[in-house]
């Protein structure tokens, strides 16, 4: 989420920085999207931009100017995959803190599961941007159900369709959803359960603290 990449990573981690990118690039599309019906408002918000080094108005630095590398293939379809298993995953928990869950996500091997790996490359991951679309402490991926899934257990079956290329790659996915209670502690930095103790930070905050203090 944004919060956490902005607020527990390191000050120039890659996560964090990229995170920053975006919402700099999106705020400078919006601006110049109402610059011509709402100027004075766009040129104060322009001007007070901390990150811009030159002084010129929004009117002198022309139009929208999204760079072709944001559109990157695949890209869309993996948030949109992700979204639609996080919307089964948050529907499954009836409203409850989705951090006091690890989710399990069951793929066969495709399209959709490839691009569920652009997100998380390890099968398990608490820092993945997969995790951070669940929105759960913890996110697994797997190709197929774990030998020790319960017999009770309470298996959301959904589907996307893929659409790629205009409509020249079609694919319906299915996938299912296990949420299960995490059994770990709350992290007392980042708020995740991902600690051994509620008294210590987890593993990725200790590398954090570790960091500034050699800095």
């Amino acid at each position: 989420s944004v919060p956490c990449r902005l607020y527990c990573e390191e000050e120039k981690d890659p996560k964090r920085r990229s995170c920053q990118t975006v919402l700099a690039e999106a705020l400078d599309i919006v601006v110049r999207s109402f610059a011509p019906i709402l100027p004075h408002l766009a040129e104060e918000v322009f001007q007070h931009l901390p990150y811009k080094k030159d002084s010129e108005g929004v009117f002198r630095t022309g139009w929208i100017k999204a760079s072709p590398a944001w559109k990157k293939p695949g890209i869309e379809e993996a948030i949109e995959g992700a979204c639609a298993m996080r919307d089964s995953f948050l529907g499954s928990i009836s409203g409850k803190n989705a951090l006091e869950y690890e989710v399990i996500i069951v793929i066969e091997p495709g399209l959709l599961f490839e691009l569920m790996e652009a997100l998380q490359a390890e099968e398990t991951s608490s820092v993945s941007q997969l995790n951070e679309i669940m929105m759960a402490s913890q996110t697994t991926l797997l190709s197929e159900l774990p030998k020790e899934t319960p017999a009770d257990a309470n298996i959301i079956k959904g589907s996307f369709l893929i659409n790629m290329e205009g409509g020249f790659i079609r694919e319906d996915s299915s996938y299912k959803v296990i949420a299960q209670p995490i059994a770990k502690a709350k992290c007392p930095r980042c708020r995740r359960y991902t600690a051994d103790s509620s008294s210590t930070p987890c593993p990725r905050c200790l590398k954090v603290i570790a960091g500034k203090g050699s800095t």
